[in-house]
């Protein structure tokens, strides 16, 4: 493909969309990889194949039907990464039921509003995650229910919610996840095999909710076709098959740890390899090694981490070929130490949201190194992408504007709200992103921000990624994330947040000159902080509206010292 006229494509394939429902293709993958690994999770001491994952499924799935639970109905789930998150995963998808992913970190009200948001009937959860203790948490949010009855609760302030059922040992008026196994393993799989002939590809089995950062947080409603489909393709963009082991850091909450990982693998017999309930860097490098691990997925924060391990170098990657890096966007300096110092020859970059289920653009296993680091990769099959102006008008190739993105992975719209999902989803189907991108005449495209990142400087429209992709190759800069702040004169000035490698020492003046004659003078940035962490969500996606609200106030400051 090569010579666009204008920034269009359609993504081809000479490969079906699948046609099943996930239970019927999990079923598949089991009849053709039964003895092959397939859940790999060392922490709890678990190494099943695909003839008994898929015995503990389909006595989770009996179980909750036993449970009164009927398709379509939402139940949620609170936990970390967990043999339990894979089983419900794959045992709400056979029952028919909606899985809502809840984030780990979420607090009363951030709990409270996304139970109620979509009327979850019952909830799964862990009993606690680093300092959350859910069991208090929902004690404190549902008192009703000390003393009540298992499958009997009824709380003020969430009324759809009847079943809790507890991942560990069982508080009052909760289920324990085991009893659901238990309850399941009595029964014929005559209700389970009558639920899935009624199921169709195009129902919705996921909700995920977005970050809500400007905002309550919108449920993104996916089905079946969406979320399988696309885990296929990406695995077949990994090369993957059923001698591969991806190792999985990344949050099953997610579209990367569910869709990127599970699906991914499901659909080509790979097993799915857990080092830790939340990413620890040293918990993934060990499980790469003594695992043997063919893929890993992460974001870019995570890889870096990696990277600078004190002992990254006592560790033997040459199981490594393949994975993903993405989420948010990859410096080049990055992906090129993860390229040359982790094996990963075969490394893919890939770009989406989770309202696209989540992939819409991949880097192929044979592109250059250079399109590998410098491009998000070209168009997904069943895909189509387009890049418009803000006249809404498809831009020539080269020049930047919103990516917008269409066909099968396009989510069903946002749970209940047609207003919000009008608002991102246009009359003719196409999901507006919100990314500013471009995409060159050999159909690469390439992420510059986001619109709302994009740093209006006395008239120049500034990327904030293009300036931190510059300033990390300063060898003393471990991470960088460079927004705007308000600014009288000029609208809008540039401010970055440097954090550097350990040991390292530097100073404004000395990060401006590394700037000075290299990139234009409006580009290099008047502010610069000098910090130890970023503000970021649970799955490594930095938050910039917090930090530019937090300079802001200290700009205030600054300003009354002065006065």
């Amino acid at each position: 493909m090569s010579g666009y006229t204008q920034s269009y494509v359609s993504g081809p394939s000479n490969v079906e969309l699948i046609g099943d429902t996930i239970g019927e293709h999990f079923d598949k993958a089991v009849g053709r990889w039964g003895s092959q690994d397939a859940l790999v999770i060392p922490f709890q001491n678990i190494s099943w194949n695909w003839n008994e994952l898929k015995k503990q499924v389909d006595n989770m799935a009996k179980g909750l039907i036993q449970l009164g639970l009927k398709p379509g109905d939402r139940i949620g789930i609170w936990s970390p990464n967990n043999k339990e998150w894979v089983l419900t995963q794959f045992a709400t998808a056979k029952a028919g039921l909606i899985l809502v992913n809840i984030n780990p970190a979420y607090r009363l009200s951030e709990l409270e509003f996304a139970i109620n948001n979509v009327e979850c009937k019952a909830l799964i959860t862990a009993s606690k995650f680093k300092t959350s203790n859910y069991i208090s948490m929902i004690s404190e949010l549902a008192p009703e229910v000390e003393g009540c009855q298992p499958g009997e609760l009824q709380a003020k302030k969430i009324p759809s919610l009847r079943y809790l059922i507890q991942i560990g040992e069982k508080h009052s008026g909760m289920f324990s996840f085991k009893e659901i196994i238990e309850l399941g393993e009595l029964e014929s799989n005559d209700s389970l095999d009558e639920v899935g002939k009624n199921l169709q590809f195009d129902d919705p089995i996921n909700i995920q909710f977005t970050s809500g950062t400007t905002g309550t947080p919108k449920g993104a409603t996916l089905t079946h076709h969406n979320i399988l489909n696309n885990g296929y393709f990406i695995g077949e963009k990994f090369g993957l098959t059923e001698k591969d082991r991806m190792c999985i850091p990344v949050p099953l909450y997610h579209c990367f740890g569910m869709v990127i990982g599970n699906l991914a693998c499901m659909t080509h017999g790979t097993a799915m390899v857990y080092p830790s309930e939340s990413f620890e860097a040293s918990a993934t490098l060990e499980t790469i090694e003594t695992q043997s691990c063919t893929g890993v997925l992460g974001v870019p924060s995570m890889f870096i981490a990696m990277l600078q391990h004190q002992d990254f170098n006592a560790f033997d990657f040459s199981s490594l070929r393949t994975g993903m890096m993405a989420g948010s966007p990859c410096p080049i300096e990055v992906m090129k130490e993860v390229t040359d110092k982790m094996n990963l020859r075969e490394m893919t970059i890939g770009y989406g949201m989770t309202e696209t289920s989540p992939v819409s653009t991949q880097t192929d296993l044979d592109d250059s190194l250079e399109h590998r680091v410098a491009s998000v990769g070209r168009v997904h099959p069943y895909v189509e992408i387009k890049i418009v102006g803000e006249n809404g008008k498809i831009v020539a190739p080269g020049v930047s504007g919103e990516f917008c993105a269409r066909g099968y992975h396009v989510m069903r719209g946002y749970w209940g709200d047609p207003e919000k999902t009008s608002g991102v989803i246009d009359d003719s189907g196409w999901m507006h992103t919100g990314d500013l991108a471009t995409m060159d005449r050999d159909g690469y495209f390439n992420i510059v921000g986001r619109i709302k990142d994009m740093v209006i400087r006395g008239g120049e429209n500034l990327f904030p990624k293009e300036i931190e992709d510059y300033l990390f190759k300063n060898p003393k800069i471990a991470e960088v994330q460079v927004f705007g702040v308000p600014d009288l004169k000029y609208g809008e000035e540039l401010c970055a947040w440097i954090k550097l490698v350990d040991g390292e020492d530097s100073n404004d003046e000395e990060i401006r000159d590394f700037c000075h004659g290299q990139i234009a003078h409006y580009k290099v940035p008047r502010y610069i902080e000098f910090v130890d962490s970023f503000p970021m969500t649970v799955t490594g996606k930095v938050q910039k509206f917090v930090m530019r609200e937090q300079m802001i106030e200290t700009l205030k400051i600054q300003e009354a010292k002065t006065a």
